[in-house]
């Protein structure tokens, strides 16, 4: 998905969805690796392809890795008939 110009992505977790600019806050990379793909192998938590960081899907700090305790920039979002849309402002 693309935000304000910039790659970003979608995790749902249940009924909950999380988005997050495509940037690793160590390196300013992609996260995803090949095919989009954003979770670790449990698919527990977000994990940079680059070095491994893990980062909290709902709250996007980095759980272990290089840039621990910084976290992903969020995007705010909401559902609007039926659709799940970006937003600047947290509802």
């Amino acid at each position: 998905m693309r935000y304000r110009g910039r790659d970003a992505f979608v995790v749902r977790d249940g009924d909950r969805y999380f988005a997050y600019l495509n940037l690793c806050p160590h390196q300013g990379v992609a996260l995803d690796w090949d095919n989009e793909q954003f979770l670790d192998i449990d698919g527990e938590l977000i994990q940079c392809a680059m070095h491994g960081a893990l980062f909290s899907i709902d709250t996007g700090i980095c759980l272990a890795g290089p840039c621990h305790g910084e976290h992903l920039i969020p995007i705010h979002t909401h559902i609007e008939d039926g659709w799940l849309c970006a937003s600047d402002t947290q509802p």
